[in-house]
């Protein structure tokens, strides 16, 4: 492909075989390669690791092209916000040096300045950034729904007064072949779910306006938007309009944010109510809402306002934005924070709060969008109350010993999805920037490798992996792994978090390291079992099956010289004999357990 050779020479990067490029992102489907992976040649050649698409729901969703998007932008920011040179030595932008002609936007191969920070940051920035503007394009080209039909809008026009345009929820995908080693295309686009929904109208808002300041022609704050200056002025991708006179990709991406805007102010605000809602509904030139709001819809809108009144500071959608902020941070404090610091997982206009669970997710996103709030607007109130949800996120959902989140308040059973997982974890970044808490980061990091790690279904070369599962962390080498599952994050995973957990044990000083047997052995369904530290240091008690297989992380966290003692609950294992060892950086020992239902 022209446009895959063409990255590959300004980033010095070789481009690899067979790449399949695709921008529109179906709702879900089952992760699944139709073949082997080539363990020899996957690396540079892609062949071998496209998804069968027979095991996927054809069905286009707007949050899921937003979400992709944004972790299109996340990954295209940070590998395009500097320049290398042909040893791959990093070069910041200070707005002289260019990878470009004088006086042209076109790449000078001779001046041994590459777009990215490295070949490969650059290389696979530009592909992730082109897909982007390819989404952004197709969405506003074909997606555009006006009650009846789908089609395009006219971004630089849009006026919702004249006659809403929103991309609804749900269109179900036909596709037809075009040639050989290319993908195919679609045939037909069909409505099955014409409502317009909260989730999936934040999700795109979010990823365009981001992109947006990417591509800003004005924004010089920092070396990083210096580079992106080189990477949007013309080549390789085209310059904003007040450049050419014709639209580009930043006047795509903040023209989108703005039509998504609009639609979300006037589909989904309730102005007497000061609260977005979940989802609305269009017919006939008429919007109906439901009548509800959950927290993590109610929390994430306040980070995508946040950032639309920084970007679109000094324009009358400033005002709008702002007022809306404040509404839906009220909102969230005075009706969905229950007396104890806890959030229910949402509101009904007409029965109140969800009152069965709390959700981690519901704190989370509280917590990450009142700290946008307060951003925004300066009021000390939102800190307060986003440094509170942080405080109980931590203190009622974190098992310290575990490493891990409950996932519903006192349930010990905890289930995590991609979702809650990124909810979490940009509660804990905001914390750590925001609320200035120094644990955070350190909280993030055993977390991502208790859970995260265990959550891949696939490594490659570039995680360290070799062969099978070379660096030990249980997830194997994708051409060893089964099934042929690809290297994406799982759908859903169980931790159990029932064991009671670490206490130090009063009496003798410690004359030295000691593992002792548990109490009772055999046991049914906990037993006891204690250890002594005589040197301060990072330890991990787990349980092995038989196999050499882990089964239950005990501990796993820093410990100071002492006594301690640890139940363990076995209920959820088959019974047998098991082992248990205690590591540390100048300790070792193992010990057999055996369990008997």
């Amino acid at each position: 492909m022209k446009t895959i050779k063409h990255f590959s020479m300004l980033s010095n990067q070789p481009a690899p075989k067979n790449p399949w490029p695709q921008f529109a992102e179906f709702i879900s489907g089952d992760p699944h390669l139709p073949q082997a992976v080539d363990p020899d040649n996957f690396v540079w050649d892609f062949s071998t690791l496209r998804w069968d698409r027979s095991k996927m729901d054809k069905i286009l969703n707007p949050g899921a092209m937003g979400q992709t998007m944004m972790k299109q932008y996340l990954w295209a920011q940070d590998m395009l916000g500097a320049f290398h040179d042909s040893l791959d030595n990093g070069i910041d932008a200070d707005g002289t040096i260019s990878p470009d002609s004088a006086n042209s936007p076109h790449f000078d191969p001779s001046n041994n300045v590459y777009y990215g920070g490295d070949a490969l940051d650059g290389f696979v920035g530009q592909v992730l950034t082109a897909e982007a503007i390819n989404k952004a394009k197709f969405l506003t080209t074909f997606l555009a729904f006006n009650g009846d039909t789908l089609g395009s809008v006219d971004l630089m026009q849009y006026d919702p007064s004249a006659g809403l345009q929103y991309f609804p929820h749900k269109i179900s995908v036909t596709e037809e072949a075009v040639a050989t080693g290319l993908p195919p295309r679609w045939s037909t686009l069909t409505v099955v779910d014409p409502s317009s929904d909260l989730f999936d109208q934040f999700s795109l808002l979010w990823a365009t306006l981001y992109f947006a300041d990417m591509m800003d022609p004005n924004n010089n704050s920092d070396a990083a938007h210096l580079a992106y200056h080189e990477v949007f002025d013309g080549d390789p991708f085209p310059a904003d309009m007040s450049t050419t006179g014709e639209p580009g990709p930043f006047d795509l991406m903040k023209g989108t944010s703005r039509m998504v805007f609009l639609n979300i102010m006037n589909m989904h605000f309730d102005p007497d109510s000061g609260t977005f809602v979940d989802k609305a509904n269009y017919s006939g030139g008429q919007v109906t809402r439901n009548d509800s709001i959950s927290t993590i819809n109610a929390g994430y809108i306040l980070v995508d306002l946040a950032k639309f009144v920084d970007f679109f500071a000094g324009t009358p959608l400033e005002s709008d934005a702002r007022n809306a902020l404040v509404a839906q941070s009220n909102f969230l404090i005075n009706k969905l924070r229950d007396t104890d610091g806890t959030y229910f997982n949402g509101y009904d206009f007409h029965s109140g709060v969800f009152a069965t669970t709390k959700s981690v997710a519901a704190q989370a996103a509280a917590a990450r969008g009142l700290y946008a709030s307060y951003q925004a607007a300066g009021d000390t109130t939102y800190l307060n109350a986003a440094n509170d949800a942080y405080e109980v996120l931590i203190e009622r959902y974190y098992v310290k010993q575990l490493h891990a989140f409950r996932t519903e308040l006192d349930e010990n059973i905890a289930r995590y999805t991609p979702f809650n997982f990124a909810v979490i974890a940009g509660a804990l970044r905001e914390a750590a920037l925001v609320g200035e808490y120094t644990e955070a980061p350190a909280i993030y990091t055993r977390f991502f490798k208790t859970i995260g790690n265990q959550m891949q279904l696939a490594e490659g070369a570039n995680t360290g992996e070799t062969g099978n599962d070379s660096d030990g962390d249980g997830i194997p080498f994708i051409p060893e792994q089964p099934d042929n599952l690809p290297p994406v994050f799982a759908s859903y995973g169980e931790l159990d978090l029932s064991v009671t957990g670490i206490e130090t044990r009063s009496g003798e000083a410690v004359q030295g390291f000691q593992l002792a047997q548990n109490y009772p052995n055999p046991f049914n369904p906990s037993t006891t079992i204690e250890f002594d530290i005589a040197r301060a240091g990072d330890y991990r008690l787990t349980v092995y099956n038989p196999l050499g297989e882990a089964v239950k992380t005990l501990v796993d966290e820093f410990l100071e010289p002492g006594k301690y003692r640890v139940v363990f609950d076995a209920s959820q294992l088959p019974t047998g004999i098991y082992f248990y060892e205690l590591q540390g950086e100048a300790f070792r020992a193992v010990r057999k357990l055996v369990f008997i239902k």
